[in-house]
């Protein structure tokens, strides 16, 4: 997986059999696709919180399989009608102040999006963990009967600043649980929990994920409000006459 939206951000009945599922492959790809389906539309509430501010944010987000992705900002009025659209592994900002629409460089997508603790990579889920990271799956640190736990190391190719990923996943329902982000020193950098187990869309989810930045002592919380995973929209929905539209 990576992280959120397309978000984000995320259960499929997957033709696997029981040692599939349970495979480090058959867990990350339920992960990597546990709010998406062919085709998603969801409205999400963005809370950042820092020492110094608070801001909320309210989004409408689209999705087509894993590649394709646009975001649009309904809330605060400042921001209202930025947009973002990930086509493949590329990825452009729409500015309606400016009314211009801008290509997000790979050397920006370990950027912050929007202000939060979350990455332009993370809201668009350019990479996948199962295609871009060597797996292993260990045993829990803390509760091996409860978790499943796999621990990741980007393979040579793959472009990110993280030299490990961990991750918990719950055993009796495949939930993830929590996602620990490490640095190439192994220093211990974010910390995504998932919360707010219950039925959206036809499915069970986690409807809340909270990312915590903690050399920054920042957190920020995506709130599921609905999500539908068969939706009807128009097919050029992800293109860039529909950045421009209002």
């Amino acid at each position: 997986m990576k992280q959120i939206f397309g978000i984000a951000i995320f259960v499929f009945v997957f033709p696997f059999s029981v040692l599939a599922e349970t495979s480090v492959e058959g867990l990350l790809d339920k992960v990597d696709r546990l709010y998406r389906s062919d085709s998603s539309h969801a409205t999400m509430e963005m809370k950042i919180v820092t020492e110094n501010w608070e801001r909320t944010t309210v989004m409408e987000v689209w999705s087509r399989g894993m590649n394709d992705t646009l975001i649009k900002i309904l809330s605060p009025r400042k921001d209202k009608g930025i947009k973002t659209l990930k086509l493949g592994n590329q990825m452009w900002n729409y500015f309606p102040k400016i009314n211009k629409v801008l290509k997000v460089p790979p050397s920006m997508m370990m950027n912050s999006w929007m202000g939060s603790d979350f990455t332009n990579d993370d809201l668009v889920k350019e990479n996948t963990l199962a295609e871009d990271y060597h797996a292993k799956l260990e045993e829990h640190p803390s509760d091996p009967n409860q978790f499943y736990f796999i621990v990741l190391r980007p393979k040579n190719e793959t472009v990110t600043v993280w030299g490990k990923i961990s991750i918990s996943i719950r055993r009796q329902d495949f939930m993830p649980v929590e996602q620990i982000y490490y640095n190439e020193d192994g220093e211990k950098k974010r910390v995504m929990e998932f919360s707010g187990i219950q039925q959206m869309g036809g499915k069970m989810i986690p409807a809340v994920m909270e990312m915590r930045t903690l050399n920054k002592n920042s957190r920020t919380l995506i709130r599921y409000k609905s999500i539908d995973f068969k939706p009807v929209f128009s097919k050029n929905i992800f293109s860039f006459s529909q950045l421009r539209r209002k």
